[in-house]
């Protein structure tokens, strides 16, 4: 009788782990589990946002002088230095491949600004950790907010380059905040991910320093894909940043719309890792007040 007992007990702690994990399966209750904490989530956005620029003379302004002084130096470098040019584009294709170059670290850099914080999220926060009913989980999401908003400072550098050098700007311009999709789900997963296993695993934040420089080489940021060996080019096909940099380009410099059947198998992959990320955050973070 004392074995039934038991068997019974174990049978009902593990059918009690897997509908937490289903639980934590449905995507719909992941957004409406962050929508309720959507104050909280502005709130340390902002927080996020205003400390990178907290006791300078120029605060937020430095969003915009930063990008801007980058595009220029990659004008000056790639125009005048290494006389380089983007591929089919004609006679200003030095500029032209300063917009690509650019348009490209937009994208990267959100995602890298993500992952790269995301080991030392949690670690760096324990008065929230031991705080039982703070939801962890919106740290990534206001990590990724910043990143998300540093970035259209950048969008808007990049469009007025687009209009000076190109004469025009794109009408597919309207698709790039569907763009972000893929980009958003694939950085909070990750973010998720690599946030909890650092409070685990303190190296996790310099192998991800490694990771992060490498898949910056494996990403078409400043060459374009057709300029890869077709016979390896498949490595990069690996890399869903490799789309991703390349649909931001497609609607806010080349005036092309999506590939919508690469879109959508990009969008759902990115969704499962999403999904997958967050399942892995939900059911560690109740350990992580043993360990820190």
């Amino acid at each position: 009788m004392a074995l039934n007992q038991m068997n019974h007990s174990s049978t009902t702690v593990l059918s009690g782990q897997r509908d937490s994990a289903r639980r934590y399966a449905n995507p719909i209750k992941m957004v409406k589990n962050l929508w309720s904490h959507r104050e909280l989530i502005y709130q340390f956005t902002k927080r996020e946002v205003l400390e990178r620029y907290k006791g300078s003379y120029l605060g937020v302004l430095w969003s915009f002088v930063t990008p801007l002084a980058l595009l220029l130096v990659y004008t000056f470098a790639f125009s005048v230095v290494l006389n380089a040019r983007w591929e089919n584009a004609g006679e200003d294709g030095h500029f032209i491949f300063a917009l690509n170059l650019f348009a490209g670290l937009i994208a990267f850099n959100v995602f890298s600004d993500t992952i790269s914080n995301a080991p030392n999220l949690i670690v760096k926060n324990p008065n929230y950790v031991k705080k039982v009913v703070f939801p962890l989980e919106v740290l990534t999401v206001s990590k990724l907010g910043a990143a998300i908003i540093d970035s259209l400072f950048g969008i808007v550098i990049l469009l007025l380059g687009a209009l000076v050098i190109l004469g025009t700007l794109p009408w597919t311009l309207i698709l790039l905040p569907l763009m972000y999709l893929p980009l958003i789900f694939l950085s909070l997963g990750l973010g998720w991910f690599f946030a909890s296993l650092g409070v685990f695993i303190r190296d996790v934040g310099n192998f991800l320093d490694v990771v992060v420089r490498m898949l910056f080489f494996l990403t078409p940021i400043f060459y374009p894909l057709s300029a890869i060996p077709a016979n390896i080019r498949f490595l990069l096909y690996l890399n869903p940043l490799t789309f991703i940099v390349n649909h931001f380009r497609r609607v806010t410099l080349w005036g092309q719309m999506p590939d919508w059947f690469e879109f959508l198998g990009l969008t759902l992959g990115t969704l499962i890792i999403c999904l997958l990320g967050y399942i892995w955050f939900m059911k560690s973070k109740k350990a992580f007040a043993d360990v820190i």
